[in-house]
């Protein structure tokens, strides 16, 4: 009986290791994520259970969409009158000032129509309002 039970004992041994290898590659392979050429891949976490950190956005983007949402909310001279303010107090925003300003102005014929969106036209960041509306228009 012993003599039995070793001779199994030592057959697992040997044939355990390489079927738990082989199984676990297998295991690996099947899943969505492996590679097989698909397209698409398959997270294992759920995206919406993870909290991730938000991108910091740039000072220029910010003040860009704060400055469209008051040109909708009031007019496009409260906001180029916030622009010029802006440059004024934060220089590092002046390098952007005229692509802002651009913005400003094709929201402005979206909104208002070329013709009153022309009206506001002010020479901020040498009259960049007035080229956005131009282009847009």
């Amino acid at each position: 009986m012993t003599h039995t039970a070793r001779r199994i004992g030592r057959s697992l041994a040997l044939v355990l290791p390489v079927v738990l290898v082989l199984s676990g590659t297998l295991a690996v392979s099947a899943v969505p994520w492996a590679g097989h050429g698909s397209g698409t891949q398959m997270l294992t976490a759920s995206s919406t259970d993870v909290s991730t950190r938000a991108k910091s956005r740039a000072p220029q983007d910010v003040l860009r969409e704060q400055l469209l949402a008051e040109l909708q909310e009031k007019d496009p001279g409260v906001a180029l009158t916030h622009l010029q303010r802006e440059v004024e107090n934060r220089p590092s925003i002046a390098k952007h000032c005229m692509s802002i300003a651009k913005a400003l102005g094709a929201a402005a014929v979206r909104h208002y129509g070329p013709t009153r969106a022309q009206s506001f036209s002010r020479p901020v960041c040498d009259t960049s309002f007035a080229f956005g509306v131009m282009h847009a228009s």
